[in-house]
């Protein structure tokens, strides 16, 4: 039969209740209670045997930590949002505030904001561990390190990276096209991939947008204008025009819903082959330096011999 002991003893004015089960061989077991498994990994900051006692009830709390798993290095866009996520557990009495490094100035503190530009705030839901800093349209200047700290004492601080990169969209090939009527013309508009979806390209013919033809029953099964967008390695669009007219002339620009735009300028030419057209401009510039070439060597020649010209 196993039995239960309880002895109360007195140390240097401490007085401790001990308690000791016998168990069924006679040997002493002792019991230690564990507070219950954290969601968060072991690894995290701040949790490793760190206790603080709670006045007046004797009982042991947990002492703040941050959540180490969250990204920390971030990357948007010129004029997108950015999202900092700084997760803290066992928070309890403390607050939590956002601090920008290079100026050490105080952007929120629990819920409020303190600073007056208006794109910074904190996101924080109700009883939720996550307080996250939202900067709206991204500016290169906001780039640089932010800290989410907790006003324990030392105080505690978590670093962030933010990157504001520009995007530019890019038209593959030459910016100047000719190609010949009634002819194949493609376009291929691609932009790099990004911290965040990349939305889509629109295509333009000068300030008109460019749309599928889709006005006839042939046109649909084989449109003579087409786009295609994909999703592969980035954000790749290709404007495809099956018989080109000479009113398909123009500039034509890519624009990404983020990022910027690419220009390509193409020229519709009728019954000449655009080499050939290239070729016939480089004769008649080389026609034009031939005549200058030979007005400058008579002028040489007279200006020399006068004799020869009557002077």
């Amino acid at each position: 039969m196993c039995t239960v002991t309880g002895g109360f003893l007195q140390l240097s004015a401490l007085c401790f209740w001990i308690i000791a089960i016998t168990n069924c061989q006679g040997k002493l077991a002792t019991y230690t209670q564990r507070p219950p498994p954290s969601s968060t990994p072991p690894s995290a900051l701040h949790q490793a045997d760190r206790t603080s006692s709670t006045p007046g009830n004797g009982t042991d709390q947990l002492y703040p930590f941050f959540d180490y798993y969250v990204p920390r290095n971030i990357t948007t866009t010129i004029g997108q949002s950015a999202f900092l996520h700084c997760r803290t557990e066992n928070l309890n009495d403390k607050s939590v505030s956002w601090m920008r490094k290079r100026d050490l100035h105080i952007l929120t503190a629990g819920v409020l904001t303190y600073t007056s530009d208006q794109r910074f705030q904190v996101i924080h839901p109700d009883n939720s561990d996550n307080w996250t800093l939202l900067i709206k349209f991204a500016q290169p200047r906001d780039a640089g390190i932010y800290e989410c700290q907790v006003n324990t004492e030392p105080k505690m601080s978590l670093a962030f990276q933010l990157n504001v990169v520009e995007m530019r969209a890019r038209i593959c090939g030459q910016q100047e096209l000719y190609v010949k009527e009634d002819s194949e013309v493609s376009m291929r508009c691609e932009l790099s991939q990004g911290p965040h979806d990349l939305g889509t390209i629109f295509w333009y013919l000068g300030n008109v947008p460019v749309y599928t033809d889709q006005t006839s029953l042939q046109s649909i099964r084989q449109p003579r204008v087409s786009v295609h967008t994909e999703w592969v390695d980035g954000l790749k669009s290709t404007l495809h025009i099956a018989r080109a007219k000479l009113t398909d002339s123009g500039n034509y620009t890519c624009m990404p819903t983020f990022g910027q735009s690419a220009t390509i300028n193409v020229h519709v030419v009728n019954g000449e082959h655009p080499a050939a057209m290239q070729h016939g401009n480089r004769s008649a510039v080389s026609g034009q330096m031939t005549v200058h070439v030979l007005a400058l060597v008579s002028l040489v020649i007279m200006l020399s011999n006068p004799v020869l010209f009557g002077h």
